[in-house]
């Protein structure tokens, strides 16, 4: 039996009544006060009765608000972590799945050397998911307390991006050369290089996986002022503007049909945001609709530069 899922609206509406039945008797009794000259009399020898109330009253409407606004998010929460559990089952579910009809199919007498050689790599590819699905959760777990970089050294930019691109094609089984990347010159960095990978993965295989069967990618980076931007532009399936907002939240996917389809627990852009966090940086997402492409920017400390070389050419 499906569970039923518990409604936002009924804990507002009845919240909102019971702002509003504070705030009409909270008017009302202060108008009845002042209307009737007998009251008013007792009220002037007695004000603090009255500041009492009101202060009293203030203070029932705020701990309402609040309450109300607590339990909101926490039954959105509980639902995102639903949403959550249901997508790692099946994230689970689907490699080992594969991997076990694998084996069973290895174990078979007279298998071509061609199709053993098949079913190993995809095996591989099996566990590598698994591999990188239990390490978002452990990194979704530690990451808010997250302080600082764990292993710095000096990283050369483009080098960095172009291994992130040739990662994130091969395992979608796209040419590299879906992503062209343009540097306004060559950077050095002084980072973590496994941090800095963590970001522009997750970021070029969103870019992918949600472009559709002709995926194409234009990374752009550039300074700004004071920080080091990258800017990654897709001509996917877009984001409406009601989930903009969202989806870097802990289990937030944005439910679309064409999303569900794809693999992914809602935990690779909430990871994203907050180790850019953690690292003085900023990410933005920008999109003008669905069908209409996204476009992330992410906006590092122009502190973590340590060196600037001539013009870096368009890799692609």
């Amino acid at each position: 039996m499906a569970k039923r899922r518990r409604s936002i609206s009924g804990p507002i509406v009845l919240s909102s009544v019971s702002v509003a039945l504070s705030i009409a008797m909270l008017v009302g009794w202060i108008f009845v006060l002042v209307r009737n000259r007998e009251l008013t009399k007792g009220v002037v020898f007695n004000t603090w009765m009255l500041v009492g109330g009101v202060a009293s009253l203030i203070t029932i409407i705020t701990v309402l608000v609040l309450f109300t606004v607590f339990l909101a998010r926490e039954i959105g929460e509980v639902r995102r972590q639903d949403s959550f559990i249901d997508s790692v089952t099946h994230e689970l579910r689907s490699p080992l799945a594969a991997i076990r009809l694998c084996l069973e199919t290895l174990r078979r007498t007279g298998l071509a050397p061609e199709k053993r050689e098949e079913l190993q790599r995809m095996m591989f590819e099996d566990i590598t998911r698994l591999d990188s699905l239990i390490d978002a959760v452990l990194m979704a777990s530690r990451v808010g307390s997250a302080r600082g970089l764990s292993r710095v050294a000096r990283v050369s930019f483009e080098a960095l991006i172009e291994a992130s691109i040739a990662r994130v094609a091969a395992r979608h089984h796209v040419p590299p050369d879906v992503v062209t990347v343009e540097f306004e010159q060559a950077y050095v960095l002084r980072s973590d290089p496994s941090i800095l990978s963590l970001i522009f993965d997750n970021i070029i295989d969103n870019a992918i996986k949600y472009s559709g069967g002709h995926p194409a990618v234009h990374i752009k980076v550039f300074e700004r002022g004071r920080t080091l931007r990258v800017s990654i532009r897709d001509r996917g399936i877009g984001i409406s503007k009601r989930d903009l907002k969202r989806i870097f939240d802990r289990f937030y996917r944005v439910p679309e049909e064409s999303v569900r389809t794809q693999h992914g627990t809602g935990l690779g852009l909430f990871i994203v945001a907050a180790v850019v966090r953690n690292m003085g940086g900023r990410i933005k997402a920008f999109s003008e609709g669905p069908g209409r492409g996204t476009n992330v920017t992410v906006r590092l400390p122009s502190r973590l530069i340590v060196a600037r070389g001539g013009v870096a050419p368009v890799v692609s």
